[in-house]
Order: C-alpha cells, then sequence, then structure tokens
C-alpha cells in the first residue's frame, strides 16, 4: 500500500529529471565552394566526412550549456560539393541527479536530446544549398562520451 505525505508530493521532490530550458543555434555555416558546376549531374555518391564533439560547462546551480558540434561534408578537394559547420546549443536544469552522474547526464543525455534539431537544421541546409538533404544516421553519445573519457586518461607507463 503506498503512504502519502500531507500535501501528497511525498516522492516527487526525489524523481531525477532533465529539463531543456533554451536551444538555439551559437554558429552555423554552409559552404558550396564549386556551385554551380557542383550541382549538375553526380555520377558516383560522393564521399561524406562527419566530425561529432560535444562540450558541456555549468552555468551556475543546477542549469548546464550542452554544445553539439557537428563539422561535414561531401567531397573534397576540387570535387568538394558542400562542406557545413553547426553549433548547437542549449541550457538544460538538472535535479534530483546524484553528483557523479552529473557529467553523464550533461554529455550524453544533453546531446541526445538536441540530436534530432540540429540533424534538422543540417537536412534543411543542404536541401538549400541544391544538394538532397542529407540525413545523419542517429549518434551513439555513450560511446562518443565513453571514447573521450578514454582518450583523457593518461597511459599507464608514459610520464
Amino acid at each position: 500500500m503506498a503512504t502519502e505525505s500531507q500535501n501528497g508530493t511525498e516522492g516527487q521532490e526525489s524523481q531525477p529529471s532533465l529539463n531543456v530550458l533554451a536551444q538555439y543555434i551559437k554558429d552555423l555555416s554552409f559552404e558550396n565552394p564549386n556551385a554551380p558546376r557542383s550541382l549538375g549531374n553526380i555520377q558516383n555518391s560522393p564521399q561524406i566526412a562527419l566530425t561529432v564533439n560535444v562540450n558541456g560547462k555549468p552555468l551556475g546551480g543546477p542549469d548546464y550549456e550542452v554544445e553539439l558540434s557537428i563539422e561535414g561534408g561531401a567531397g573534397e578537394g576540387a570535387g568538394t560539393l558542400f562542406k557545413f559547420e553547426l553549433l548547437y546549443g542549449a541550457v538544460i536544469r538538472l535535479a534530483g541527479i546524484p553528483d557523479d552522474n552529473v557529467h553523464a547526464m550533461v554529455m550524453i543525455e544533453g546531446p541526445r536530446l538536441l540530436f534530432p534539431f540540429a540533424r534538422q537544421i543540417i537536412a534543411d541546409c543542404t536541401r538549400n544549398g541544391g544538394f538532397p538533404p542529407l540525413m545523419i544516421d542517429p549518434i551513439d553519445f555513450v560511446a562518443l562520451y565513453r571514447s573521450r573519457l578514454a582518450q583523457a586518461q593518461p597511459t599507464v607507463g608514459q610520464a
């Protein structure tokens, strides 16, 4: 049988939560350096390059800024079709999260919430640049987080 406090809020205060307070484009660039030549009939699928990075910083109290950086392009050198850079940010508020889990929440769950919006912005940019929309596959932010932690760890035996 469940017990209830006098005001009926028992258990609600300790519920972990992550709320997005604001999200925004911090920086956006799209280049179509070889237009209109690049817009012609493309025979082969171009090589797509993609780099993803996540940064987070405390803003004070329970609020954090999360930045999702996605850079990429199609083709290279003289055959470059397009390049883009997107820095998409958000202010998130964490509540009821144990201190030892805050970093992971900011660096994994924050970008996971932002990704669909960033993906749509990039798809719109490539479409508006004259190309088919680039629909980026989902990103494993847990693997990205683990990889970044492993890179930050000093290698045993190195001074």
